[in-house]
């Protein structure tokens, strides 16, 4: 019988088990919010959000461009939900954020690609 080859510790992915995790996921779904890490497939998701760390995405969660290198969901988007930069910005706080890391989907059918948002969930975050 042959060796066995093991996977070398750093391209195994580590499962959820602590509680950070999931209070990340409980914030991330009690907001209906979205993150980059869900909508990605990120395979470094239980890492990350095991430390309390979670990088959101804005402006829905379907993207408007068709990169390949990219899983997020493609096609044409939702209405932007208005109250989405005051939930960033409650998700942020109860996280209790120093720093906050924020992407987006492209929303070419908007007119200012979604500056507008952007501008408005960073203003909500920092009121808090």
């Amino acid at each position: 019988m042959a060796d066995v080859l093991r996977k070398p510790d750093w391209l195994k992915i580590k499962l959820p088990k602590g509680e950070s995790y999931f209070n990340v996921k409980n914030t991330v779904e009690k907001h209906h919010l979205h993150t980059i890490c869900q909508s990605g497939r990120c395979p470094n998701i239980a890492e990350c959000w095991d430390l309390g760390t979670a990088t959101f995405m804005i402006l829905g969660d379907i993207c408007t461009r068709n990169c390949r290198f990219c899983s997020v969901t493609k096609g044409k988007p939702e209405p932007i939900d208005v109250s989405e930069p005051e939930k960033v910005a409650n998700s942020v706080q109860l996280m209790n954020l120093k720093h906050c890391v924020i992407t987006s989907v492209d929303r070419d059918d908007l007119t200012d690609y979604g500056a507008q948002h952007w501008y408005h969930t960073i203003t909500e975050i920092r009121k808090l």
